[in-house]
C-alpha cells in the first residue's frame, strides 16, 4: 500500500498562495501602470499650460501696443478736426474688446476638458473589466 506524500496535502494551499500573489502583482501592475499614465497626463498638462499662458500674454502685450498706437495714430491725425470723436472711438474700442476677451475667457474655462480624463476613462475600464462586464477591448465600443 502506498503511503501518502505529505507534501501532496500540501500542493492545493501552495497554488493558492501562487494564484493570490500573481493576482496580487497583477494589480500592483495596474495601480503601476495607471500611475504613470497619470504622471504622463500632468506632465502633458502642464506643458499645455505653460504654453497657453506664454502665448497669452504674448499676444495681449503685442495686440494691446499696436491697439494703443493705433489709438494714438487716429487722434494724432484727427487733432485739429475730431480728436474727441478719436478718443472715444479708440476707447470704445478698446472696451468692446476687453469685453470679448473676458467672455471668451468664460467660454474657454466653462469648456475644458476634464484632468485626468484618460486614467479616470481607464480606470473605469478596468473596474468593469474586474466585475466581469467582458474583455477590455470591448469596452467603449457601441454593441448593436
Amino acid at each position: 500500500m502506498a503511503t501518502p506524500d505529505p507534501d501532496s496535502a500540501r500542493a492545493p494551499p501552495r497554488r493558492v498562495s501562487d494564484s493570490a500573489r500573481r493576482l496580487g502583482a497583477s494589480f500592483l501592475a495596474l495601480g503601476r501602470i495607471r500611475l504613470e499614465l497619470l504622471a504622463i497626463e500632468v506632465q502633458e498638462e502642464k506643458e499645455r499650460a505653460v504654453a497657453m499662458l506664454f502665448w497669452a500674454v504674448l499676444s495681449a502685450l503685442v495686440g494691446g501696443f499696436g491697439l494703443v498706437f493705433g489709438a494714438l495714430l487716429l487722434t494724432v491725425a484727427l487733432w485739429d478736426s475730431h480728436r474727441l470723436l478719436a478718443l472715444g472711438l479708440s476707447s470704445g474700442l478698446f472696451i468692446v474688446l476687453a469685453a470679448y476677451g473676458l467672455w471668451r475667457i468664460g467660454q474657454l474655462s466653462a469648456g475644458g476638458t476634464t484632468l485626468f480624463s484618460a486614467s479616470l476613462a481607464e480606470l473605469a475600464s478596468d473596474e468593469r473589466v474586474l466585475r466581469g462586464a467582458g474583455p477590455a477591448g470591448d469596452i467603449g465600443r457601441n454593441a448593436p
